[in-house]
C-alpha cells in the first residue's frame, strides 16, 4: 500500500488558509462601472485579509491572483491587472515587511513583464525572513501545469541516472512543487458563491476543507474569514481514517 504524503496532514503549529478570490467583475457589474473598479477594490480587500489573517494567527495565507487562464481575458483587463499588481508590491511590500510577513509568488514567471518579475524578485528577496505570517501569491498559476512540471523534473532524474522510476513517491511529486516547503492548506475558501476549484493547487488540497461564500470578494472581511475558520473548527478531519 502507498504511503500518505507527509503534507497530508499539517503541522499542528500552523493554520494555513487558501482562498479564491472570485467576484471583483460582478462587484463592478452590479455597480454599473468598469471591471477595473471591481478589482482596485479587489486588492484593498487583499489588504483586509492580510492584516486580518495576521491577527487571527494564520500562518500561512495563499491567494490565487492570477490564473493561466486568465491571459485569455481581454487585453485591456490583463493590462490593468498587472499594473495593479506593481502598484500593490511597490506600496505595500515595506508596510508587510515591517509586519513580519513573508511573501512569495508561485507559477509561471515566462509571462510576466521584466519589470513585474524584478518587483516579485525584490519583494521576495526582502521579506524571506519574515514568519509572521507567509503569504504566496499564485501568479500565471495552474494547477495542472504545476504537476506536469513536477512529473518532468521527476523524469528528467530518472533519465539522468538521479534517481529510479521506483523512488517516484507522493513525497517525491511535493518536494518537486512550488509549495514544497509549506504545508498544504487546510481549509479553502472561494468568494462569490461559485463552487469550483478553477485548477488551484490541485495536488495541494486533497485533505483540504471547503468552504464556498455568497460574498463578492471586494467585500470579503474580517468577520467572512472569522467565520469560516468558525466552519472549519465545528468539521472533522479524518484524513480517510475513523473518528477517535
Amino acid at each position: 500500500m502507498p504511503r500518505l504524503s507527509s503534507h497530508t496532514q499539517p503541522d499542528e503549529q500552523s493554520l494555513h488558509v487558501a482562498i479564491i478570490m472570485d467576484g471583483n467583475g460582478r462587484w463592478a457589474k452590479k455597480r454599473l462601472l468598469p471591471r477595473v473598479a471591481g478589482h482596485k477594490k479587489g486588492a484593498d480587500a487583499v489588504r483586509r485579509c492580510v492584516e486580518s489573517s495576521v491577527e487571527l494567527g494564520i500562518t500561512h495565507l495563499t491567494l490565487f491572483g492570477f490564473s493561466s487562464e486568465n491571459w485569455k481575458r481581454p487585453v485591456e483587463e490583463v493590462n490593468a491587472l498587472m499594473w495593479l499588481l506593481e502598484f500593490y508590491l511597490k506600496n505595500e511590500v515595506k508596510r508587510l515587511h515591517s509586519e513580519g510577513v513573508s511573501i512569495r509568488f508561485i507559477g509561471d514567471r515566462s509571462c510576466l513583464a521584466d519589470s513585474i518579475i524584478k518587483s516579485i524578485v525584490e519583494c521576495e528577496r526582502l521579506t524571506q525572513d519574515n514568519s509572521t505570517l507567509i503569504l504566496t501569491i499564485a501568479l500565471s498559476y495552474g494547477g495542472r501545469d504545476e504537476i506536469t512540471q513536477a512529473a518532468k523534473t521527476l523524469a528528467m532524474k530518472v533519465a539522468a541516472g538521479e534517481m529510479s522510476a521506483d523512488d517516484i513517491t507522493e513525497d517525491a511529486i511535493t518536494q518537486s512543487l512550488y509549495t514544497h516547503d509549506i504545508p498544504d492548506p487546510d481549509l479553502l475558501i472561494r468568494t462569490s458563491g461559485e463552487q469550483r476549484i478553477s485548477n488551484f493547487l490541485l495536488w495541494q488540497i486533497a485533505y483540504s476543507e471547503f468552504v464556498f461564500m455568497d460574498v463578492l470578494w471586494p467585500d470579503f472581511n474580517k468577520s467572512h474569514l472569522e467565520d469560516a475558520l468558525k466552519e472549519l473548527s465545528g468539521r472533522d478531519r479524518r484524513y480517510g481514517m475513523i473518528s477517535v
